[in-house]
């Protein structure tokens, strides 16, 4: 017995790309900006850790709704083999 259940609505299978979209832009987003708040770092203290802390954020956001996408039910495909 889990502490999440997987959604019993279906999605879209348009809601799921934008999702993913989503995904990927915030941790690669995320990861560009902790590293750039590294190298700031070394010039402006404040700044540098403001960018690392927000960028780690930003990408830790990311790496959660790849949680909450496995727990989404798409909608099956008109036509397609899949049956429930």
């Amino acid at each position: 017995m889990g502490f999440f259940k997987p959604s019993s609505e279906p999605v879209s299978n348009k809601s799921i790309a934008r999702l993913q979209s989503l995904i990927w832009i915030l941790i690669y987003g995320g990861l560009l900006t902790l590293v750039l708040g590294l190298f700031v770092q070394r010039t402006s203290d404040p700044v540098g850790w403001s960018m690392v802390v927000t960028g780690g954020a930003v990408a830790a956001i990311g790496f959660v709704l790849i949680y909450v996408r496995s727990k989404i039910n798409p909608v099956p495909q008109p036509g397609s083999s899949e049956t429930k």
